[in-house]
């Protein structure tokens, strides 16, 4: 039996039992009924300066969807969402919607925000079990290449295809879906989700080449001058992981998150039957408070540990990561220390890791990101007994494009430069998505894909 979270609103979302997904790698939140669905979309209030668009990325027109929502016409609220946003389904499960639409919600100023993201997962799974199709678009001659397969690279394909131009999508990876297959837990992201929402882009007409690392098999400008690609669209992401730079790192039983997350994932590693292999830890620490330190602690506790940290540096008040998520994670038994900076990681005689140094911390003064800065409390070294260490502190873009593309303009950490349209410094190419901002979420990546793609269509249609 499904039990409900903590969210005080008027149609909370069914979960699964905390003690019992914990064990398990099935989806969390269980979907609203149609009847629960219809309930809430009344209570939106149709705005008439509809605040909740401006906080969209995509520009998604919520009241309409919300609106033929509340009247129980699904498929058209679905189709009101599908002319802004490739993903819905995906969307819909991801997205911080709290930050974002719904916390320019005016039903969210005095109460509780109409819960949008809520009713774009419904929306979108009713018309993925009604088989909906892809609307067929009309070929405009054009060919434009995207690398990369994740949000912005998907968000980008769709749009110019349904603009007409023949896309072809090179992912490296043997599966497409970019973050949303080797990063997201299946228990927040079923793949099954991912894989129905590329194949409506198939059915719409973009080709997917896997296995294509571009940079290797072919350049970007291989693919302009050698075949026949009039622009290039670079979604590539940033998947190079970042560490702490302390002793003991190299020891065996320490993981990026990345790596850890990409092996449960994208490898299927928490299957019986998987080939690949996967740490079989009993103490686990996390480093890191954002999203994927959550996906990484919450997928440790599935794979079997008996106890799992989350170490942060600051205090509870400034973890990054989606207050859904912090709560499901408490729920799920995962434990937090706050104020508290590993220093070293301690190993065996066999290059095991047996445990993690730590100092306590206290918050100062605000550092440039605005938060208050940590500080060391002078004499309060500890060591935290685990045998696996997830580092989960940020990720920048892989180098390869930029070392492999003269002329590409990139910034310090390798982020890739772009005007506000996605123009690179090479003509006919262009960017966006993680690879531009740096590590940031779905929607924001999709937004960017959005733009390109406008600009890709004003850029051909001009020559």
């Amino acid at each position: 039996m499904p039990n409900f979270n903590m969210r005080p609103d008027k149609n909370p979302m069914p979960v699964q039992d905390a003690l019992i997904r914990n064990k398990n790698f099935e989806e969390v939140a269980l979907g609203y009924s149609e009847e629960a669905a219809i309930d809430e979309a009344k209570r939106c209030l149709n705005c008439k300066n509809k605040p909740c668009i401006s906080g969209c990325p995509v520009n998604v027109n919520i009241p309409d969807f919300v609106a033929l929502t509340a009247e129980g016409k699904f498929e058209e609220a679905y189709q009101v969402i599908a002319r802004t946003s490739s993903l819905p389904a995906v969307c819909g499960r991801v997205c911080p919607q709290e930050t974002q639409c719904e916390g320019k919600c005016t039903r969210g100023v005095k109460g509780e925000a109409v819960a949008i993201g809520r009713l774009e997962r419904f929306v979108a799974d009713f018309h993925n079990r009604q088989g909906g199709a892809a609307a067929e678009c009309k070929p405009n001659g054009h060919k434009v290449a995207v690398v990369g397969s994740g949000p912005a690279g998907l968000a980008c394909a769709g749009d110019l295809a349904k603009s007409g131009y023949s896309v072809t999508v090179f992912e490296a990876l043997h599966t497409p879906g970019g973050v949303l297959v080797y990063g997201i837990p299946e228990f927040r992201l079923p793949k099954s989700i991912v894989e129905r929402e590329i194949e409506g882009l198939k059915n719409a007409g973009v080709k997917f080449e896997t296995n294509s690392v571009i940079g290797r098999l072919f350049t970007v400008e291989e693919l302009k001058t050698e075949y026949g690609f009039e622009a290039v669209f670079l979604g590539t992401g940033a998947g190079l992981p970042r560490f702490m730079g302390i002793r003991g790192e190299s020891a065996k039983g320490v993981f990026s998150a990345n790596e850890f997350l990409t092996r449960t994932n994208l490898m299927k590693a928490y299957r019986e039957n998987s080939k690949t292999p996967i740490v079989s830890a009993k103490k686990v620490a996390v480093i890191g408070g954002g999203n994927v330190a959550m996906d990484a602690a919450r997928s440790a506790k599935r794979l079997g540990a008996e106890a799992v940290y989350i170490v942060y540096r600051r205090s509870e008040q400034e973890l990054p990561a989606r207050r859904e998520e912090i709560e499901h994670a408490k729920e799920e038994a995962v434990e937090f220390r706050f104020l508290v900076n590993p220093v070293e990681i301690l190993t065996d005689e066999n290059n095991d890791v047996r445990a993690l140094k730590c100092v306590e911390m206290e918050l100062g003064a605000p550092d440039s990101s605005g938060r208050r800065r940590p500080v060391e409390k002078q004499g309060s070294a500890f060591e935290m007994e685990v045998d696996c260490v997830i580092l989960a502190l940020g990720t920048s873009p892989n180098p390869l494009i930029k070392k492999t593309t003269p002329g590409l303009q990139t910034k310090s950490r390798g982020e890739i430069e772009t005007d506000e349209n996605g123009k690179t410094s090479i003509e006919g190419v262009f960017a966006g998505g993680d690879a531009v901002s740096g590590a940031a979420t779905v929607i924001l990546a999709m937004g960017a894909g959005k733009a390109a793609a406008k600009a890709i269509d004003e850029y051909i249609r001009s020559k």
